[in-house]
């Protein structure tokens, strides 16, 4: 009989579809089993819920065990979507005072959300009040899928430091894929600004959970597994700030109507004091419901209160840039103590004038800088940047000079264990090569920098490091506004301490140049008897308008307790408002206490207005008051 091949290759065709069938199907059943999470999530979520315990965030304290941020419970709403039956949707908006227009807004922009899942909690309504904590909790048996969260909101104890403390806020996509640790979810918090950012890691503390067990209908029937999976939640680390808080408190009240910063050091430890950012803003807005709303406004404010001018800010230093000039200049042998140039009411030479005022001629470093002379610090520079005895180059002199400078702190971040520092900027050789042609520039090109001006940029935390290292003659901690995390101690990257390339022998004159300055210089305002305090002024040059008033000084002189800079945008010369507010924050510090003499003279200083209205527009209901200089103007 005659073979049928058409049959035979039928049989292999229908043969390989049945096992390709095969084959798709348990590659699907593989998928299900191994790969897929889906159906195993939703059999998980009808059998077990687990519930998130939220721990205790660190406690903040100031350098004197005073109680600034603590924590005060706040309830979440939150979902399982596939676990939500028919309800009286009506009933529920009631219960938490919203409206249905509400409601379904919230459950949109829920759905919306990238990590959301039917299967797993949601955030449905964050921080609903105690008032209507209560209510829900009798009611929630009537709104299946839907439970409560407790979490912590932030209080605060004094309406100040908000640059300092920084504020929590909602997790963000950002802040989630960037966890390494895997530790956020969405509906979390996290630190933002200020020492909630920078130590969130140990403030944030460790969640808890609780495994809870339901039956069929969803009702939870108790801890599964009798609690065996349960994890107890770990409290954040406490914080212990270096900072002052009532000090940090009276400056910002001298602040008020000005733009600018106070940064008050502790020599000695590199603890900062004070940390004060004008304007500022009371931090207690950024919390709760309001937070989102308040957050846009402070963001449209033209005065940039969240903007931390105390470290972020760059400005010109002017003449509290001259002590480190005189460092220099003694540590590469081009002038002594002893060495004297001539002023004949300003810097001339080679057809370039940078002005003076009147004080006596020709005078050494120490009258120099007691009377604040330009033409001495300008004829320093020239004299250094044009010997060719001991430099190839103006170059190779300038990059001697700027080492130095960075030595001392200047140009590069100070590492203050607050986030977004500014560098501030000191030029180099390339800088000028590339801004104004190779070989074509000369020390007249740059001589403004010998008195903080040019291109010269410092932050008030570097210029208060400066009078710190001078107070210590000749070396300085690493600032930090965190004194001990509980538990833990100090970080060793918070006490490192830095040696400039400046001897030390050299800085005994600048300190006592400085304290002529106070006995019968420019910083008289700042002779406060008793407590011998040094320093400088400064009268920074501002193209857009008023001058700044500058103030960086420290006391007692042998004895170093506290070192300040005061920047006052638009605010003078440095003797109108930068010497009488460090005055008065020196002299609260050092004795202890607000004498009513003291809060006599803040009060008087927070009533004189200096905001620029070019650059910000009249503040309302300030009145501006005419600023009458001290006679030496500097």
């Amino acid at each position: 009989m005659r073979k049928d091949y058409n049959l035979e290759k039928r049989k292999y065709v229908v043969g390989g579809f049945i096992f390709l069938l095969v084959m798709i199907y348990i590659a699907r059943l593989f998928s299900l089993q191994l790969g897929e999470s889906t159906y195993k999530l939703n059999a998980d979520n009808n059998a077990f819920l687990d519930k998130t315990i939220y721990p205790s965030r660190g406690l903040i304290y100031d350098r004197n065990g005073k109680l600034v941020v603590y924590n005060q419970p706040a309830y979440d709403v939150m979902v399982i979507p596939n676990d939500v039956q028919p309800f009286d949707t009506v009933g529920f908006c009631a219960t938490l005072q919203i409206t249905p227009e509400e409601f379904n807004r919230r459950w949109a922009a829920m759905k919306r959300g990238r990590n959301y899942s039917a299967y797993t909690q949601q955030v449905f309504l964050p921080h609903i009040s105690a008032e209507n904590y209560g209510r829900l909790q009798e009611k929630l048996f009537m709104f299946p899928g839907f439970y409560i969260v407790q979490r912590i909101l932030r209080q605060y104890a004094y309406s100040c430091a908000a640059n300092v403390l920084g504020n929590i806020r909602e997790v963000n996509q950002a802040d989630i894929d960037g966890d390494s640790t895997n530790y956020y979810r969405p509906g979390d918090y996290i630190g933002d600004l200020g020492v909630e950012k920078s130590y969130e890691r140990w403030l944030r503390g460790r969640k808890g959970k609780e495994v809870l067990i339901r039956d069929a209908l969803g009702k939870i029937k108790g801890h599964y597994n009798n609690g065996a999976n349960d994890v107890v939640p770990q409290a954040g680390n406490d914080l212990h700030l270096s900072i002052d808080i009532e000090l940090q408190e009276l400056g910002e009240h001298m602040m008020q109507g000005k733009v600018g910063a106070i940064v008050a050091i502790e020599p000695k430890s590199g603890e900062v004091l004070a940390l004060v950012s004008s304007p500022s803003y009371d931090p207690s807005l950024l919390m709760g419901n309001e937070r989102g709303k308040n957050y846009a406004a402070l963001i449209r404010d033209p005065r940039r209160p969240l903007y931390d001018r105390s470290i972020q800010a760059a400005y010109p230093p002017g003449s509290t840039f001259k002590p480190t000039q005189g460092l220099i200049f003694l540590q590469e042998g081009i002038i002594d103590a002893s060495t004297a140039f001539p002023c004949s009411r300003g810097f001339v030479s080679g057809g370039m004038r940078v002005g003076c005022h009147g004080h006596g001629s020709p005078l050494p470093l120490k009258p120099a800088i007691q009377t604040s002379c330009n033409a001495y610090f300008c004829w320093g520079l020239k004299r250094m940047l044009d010997n060719r005895q001991k430099y190839h180059s103006t170059s190779e002199a300038f990059e001697v000079w700027k080492r130095h400078m960075v030595s001392m702190g200047y140009g590069y971040k100070l590492g203050v264990d607050l986030p977004h520092e500014s560098r501030g900027f000191i030029p180099n050789s390339k800088f000028y090569d590339k801004n104004r042609g190779e070989g074509k520039w000369s020390s007249y090109s740059v001589i403004s920098d010998a008195i903080g001006q040019g291109e010269i940029l410092a932050t008030p935390l570097q210029i208060a490091n400066l009078s710190a290292t001078i107070a210590n003659r000749g070396y300085y901690i690493t600032p930090h506004v965190v004194r001990k995390i509980e538990g833990v101690g100090v970080l060793k990257k918070s006490v490192e301490r830095h040696d400039p390339t400046i001897d030390k022998q050299y800085y005994t004159a600048i300190a006592e140049g400085m304290r002529m300055a106070v006995t019968g210089g420019t910083c008289r305002g700042a002779n406060l008897a008793g407590l011998e305090v040094c320093g400088k002024t400064g009268t920074a040059q501002n193209p857009h308008g008023r001058d700044h008033s500058v103030f960086m000084g420290f006391a007692p002189m042998n004895d170093p307790k506290i070192a300040i800079c005061v920047f006052v945008e638009n605010g003078g010369f440095g003797a109108t408002l930068g010497v009488p507010i460090g005055a008065v924050m020196i002299e609260r510090y050092l004795r202890g206490e607000l004498t009513p003499a003291i809060q006599a003279k803040a009060n008087h200083l927070a009533s004189i207005a200096a905001y620029s209205a070019k650059l910000y527009g009249p503040k309302p209901g300030t009145a501006t008051m005419t600023l009458k200089p001290d006679s030496i103007k500097k």
